[in-house]
């Protein structure tokens, strides 16, 4: 669909801009800016975080980070920090009363959010900048102008540190800002809230197509795995409640009479960067996430420190993430068809040898299946959130269905088919989410720098 264009344009005086609708003014952003202040204005953070970080007192105001509001969640709610009526009170410059702009000036440096109106009491969080706009510039105007290139390329320049990344207030203040009317903002947000939401909703039915994808590949596994490939085969009783019904000619064996051995790494203290040329590497729990080998999860070793070539990891074996922050994580398992030398293992990977009458990918195949995730998961110890682990011990006393090998390698070619067409959809899904997605910003772009008269559009 095309969209009517303004019928005069000037120069915008910005060589990055280029011209805009002949109306429209173009204004550093602190010509807008009322107030802008962060939490360590009130005292320095030191003296600050103790008193806010810690419950002292009843809940009373809603202390507010950037994970909040991406994830939603809105005022005295679980997974919230928040803070005593005494600390409210002595936080007052960065209460939140809903409308405000908040900018991220560490971590993601320069994402942009507007304060919710949420009914209640709130202050800021650290590593936000709170700003306050005059009325020629609508806070929804200002956020749709910084979350797509040009205005989000300012903020990104702006950050001028060449070693911890920081955003300086001078620095956003400096920024421009295309300003039209405050009518023809409201407009152009209510042109661009109408627009972005069909998109989204496109979106969304992508993604929930790409888990639909993912459940579908989940159930093909775990059927082969577990009851084979022939339908009309002789079954028999596994003798496990949850398990059911095997093909009567396998086996269910615990995991210790198929395992011949299991390895355990070294995790001394590395770079926080992969491992680069030659050098060596440890590897993250996360290298194996979701059944997938990923080399670049890794952190370099120092030069200091001397590697130790036996836990020198290579294509063929089969790694197993022991604990991570993440209990859905443990216990996900890969084989490595390829990889870079010089990578170990750490003490949070297994390195596991299967006996010679178990196929190395049919074991992995297995233990990525809702048969042994559930085993794993009654196994993890460790309370959610923390280093979740999965002990040797458990491991080895896992149930495993165990068919003939010929017969596991035809149940790998099968699933290997099967997957890699639900594969494909999944690509063709998140190709679809890809393009949604740049033309999401496409439309923000170019209505915020006047290349789409939203006027009649925005009122029709």
């Amino acid at each position: 669909m095309s969209f009517p264009r303004y019928p005069k344009y000037k120069d915008s005086g910005v060589e990055w801009l280029g011209e805009v609708p002949e109306h429209w003014d173009i204004l550093p952003l602190r010509r807008s800016i009322e107030f802008l202040t962060d939490y360590e204005a009130n005292g320095s953070f030191a003296d600050t975080k103790e008193n806010v970080a810690i419950d002292t007192g009843e809940p009373y105001a809603w202390y507010v980070r950037a994970t909040d509001l991406e994830q939603r969640r809105f005022g005295l709610v679980e997974g919230n920090r928040f803070c005593d009526q005494a600390t409210f009170n002595w936080l007052t410059k960065t209460s939140l009363r809903g409308g405000e702009l908040l900018v991220a000036k560490r971590g993601e440096i320069g994402k942009v959010y507007v304060m919710p109106i949420h009914g209640g009491n709130a202050t800021l969080a650290p590593n936000l900048y709170l700003i306050r706009l005059k009325r020629n510039l609508q806070p929804r105007y200002a956020w749709y102008w910084f979350s797509v290139d040009p205005g989000k390329a300012e903020l990104v320049l702006a950050d001028k540190s060449t070693t911890i990344g920081a955003l300086y207030k001078d620095d956003v203040k400096a920024c421009f800002v295309t300003t039209p009317s405050t009518a023809e903002q409201t407009r152009i947000v209510e042109f661009l809230d109408a627009e972005t939401g069909k998109i989204d909703e496109l979106v969304a039915e992508q993604k929930r197509l790409m888990e639909l994808l993912k459940e579908k590949r989940q159930a093909v596994i775990s059927h082969a795995v577990t009851k084979g490939l022939n339908p009309r085969a002789p079954m028999k009783p596994s003798g496990i409640e949850w398990l059911g019904d095997v093909p009567a000619h396998w086996n269910v064996l615990a995991a210790r009479r198929i395992i011949q051995r299991i390895e355990q790494g070294w995790s001394p203290e590395c770079f926080g960067r992969p491992a680069e040329g030659e050098e060596w590497g440890v590897l993250k729990s996360g290298c194996v996430n979701r059944g997938v080998f990923v080399e670049e999860e890794n952190k370099a070793l120092p030069e200091t420190l001397d590697p130790i070539p036996e836990y020198e990891i290579h294509s063929g074996d089969v790694l197993m993430s022991r604990a991570s922050g993440s209990p859905e994580l443990v216990g996900s398992t890969a084989f490595i068809t390829e990889t870079r030398a010089r990578l170990m293992l750490s003490d949070k990977i297994f390195r596991i040898q299967p006996e010679p009458n178990i196929d190395r990918k049919f074991f992995v195949a297995a233990f990525n299946s809702y048969l042994l995730r559930s085993q794993i998961e009654r196994a993890i110890s460790g309370a959610e959130g923390l280093a979740n682990n999965l002990p040797q011990s458990a491991l080895k006393s896992f149930l495993f269905p165990v068919p003939p090998i010929g017969e596991q390698q035809a149940i790998i070619k099968d699933i290997s088919t099967r997957c890699g067409e639900l594969g494909t959809l999944a690509a063709e899904a998140q190709k679809a989410i890809d393009l949604l997605q740049e033309r999401r910003t496409a439309l923000i772009s170019a209505a915020v720098t006047g290349q789409i008269d939203v006027r009649k559009l925005a009122a029709a």
